[in-house]
């Protein structure tokens, strides 16, 4: 096989690597942007939910709305799209601007990532499909515990617009691999709406989805303001809140090798043991976190057990459903997306009612009920 088709994997994958930083870059910016735009850091969170609920929107739609358009076509405006928006998130001249550079966002997130997810059964032959998809999805894995810390650096060493700048620019670089490393790639079938509803009647598939929307919530929920929780509730200094990120983030792909090899064993108990870290974290950090040292600790154990969410939830998905793996990994990434907002949006609405220490317990609540929904899942 070519060489181009495996660089083109690798160029698949750092897309999807910029479109999930840029999807979570602003939690790291938060504090920076609610002062720069005079809006709450509650409100500001909103950064977060709009592309979320977008994404989750566009994942299922925009594959029966382009019908038979060339996907390679497709794939390269939306990038396009992402590199605009982060133009205009970087020039916003207010926080109305700004969310309307996030709605742009989501559109490419939940676009690209809906054909994404399949593209490499068509770059590769069929022996090699497993070890590109996890290429592919390597790139999100990656963004998902590396692009809050790196965000949150860029803005420490210059301001929180230089850090969406800087995301536009890996786009453009990104949109000139692609545009040499993809094939043609024109449509080989319809895409049927309903075949997404469908999978909900396999109860494998629909305790997994469950448990990703109530694991992605209820970290999304506390962790979109772990900037100023680190701050207020562990008296870390901000200008360490960058680097403490950035161990997450290695926490956190040490926890997606743990949680891919514990997942391949058995996938239920893999779940459930991060689902317990999640709630023992989130729970105990009014009390543990309260100085740096036992913030510092619960937070790199808190990256450890969220590396481990996407790829163990999308191993159950797709053992649940190995005849139906694009429709259910499309309707698992749609409800990841909404999840992510969904949590944003509920931890901003109690951080600005009642306090930062109300987002770690509704968080531990909601990663709770994932272990009590696997626990009773009769098959996997």
């Amino acid at each position: 096989m070519p060489l181009t088709r495996w660089l083109a994997v690798v160029a698949v994958a750092l897309a999807t690597f910029a479109l999930v930083t840029v999807e979570s870059l602003p939690v790291g910016l938060l504090p920076a942007v609610a002062g720069s735009l005079d809006v709450s850091e509650g409100t500001a969170g909103l950064m977060v939910t709009v592309p979320g609920l977008v994404a989750s929107v566009t994942a299922p739609l925009l594959p029966v709305a382009i019908r038979h358009l060339d996907r390679r076509v497709v794939l390269l405006g939306l990038v396009v799209l992402m590199v605009l928006a982060n133009g205009l998130s970087a020039m916003a001249p207010n926080f109305a601007v700004l969310l309307a550079s996030r709605f742009l966002v989501g559109v490419s997130i939940g676009g690209f990532w809906a054909l994404a997810a399949g593209l490499a059964v068509r770059l590769v032959p069929e022996r090699s499909v497993p070890r590109a998809t996890s290429i592919v999805f390597g790139g999100a894995t990656a963004a998902n515990v590396l692009g809050v810390p790196a965000g949150t650096l860029i803005g420490d060493l210059a301001d929180w617009r230089t850090a969406f700048v800087v995301v536009g620019a890996l786009g453009l670089l990104i949109l000139v691999a692609l545009l040499a490393l993809l094939p043609p790639m024109p449509a080989s079938q319809a895409v049927r709406l309903r075949a997404l509803p469908e999978q909900f009647r396999n109860p494998v598939v629909r305790t997994g989805v469950i448990a990703t929307f109530l694991l992605v919530s209820g970290h999304f929920m506390a962790f979109t303001f772990i900037s100023p929780t680190l701050r207020t509730v562990s008296g870390i200094d901000e200008a360490a809140v960058g680097p403490l990120l950035l161990g997450f983030g290695v926490a956190g792909i040490i926890g997606n090798f743990l949680a891919g090899a514990a997942a391949g064993r058995d996938i239920r108990t893999a779940v459930i043991t991060i689902s317990v870290l999640l709630t023992l974290v989130l729970a105990t950090f009014p009390i543990v976190g309260r100085d740096p040292i036992g913030g510092t600790a619960l937070l790199l154990l808190w990256g450890l057990a969220f590396g481990g969410v996407p790829v163990s939830v999308q191993t159950w998905i797709l053992k649940a459903a190995p005849d139906a793996t694009e429709a259910a990994t499309a309707l698992n990434t749609s409800v990841f997306n909404l999840a992510i907002a969904l949590g944003a949006l509920a931890g901003g609405l109690v951080a600005d009612n009642v306090a930062l220490s109300g987002v770690l317990a509704v968080g531990a609540l909601l990663t709770l009920l994932t272990s009590l929904a696997v626990w009773r899942a009769r098959g996997d």
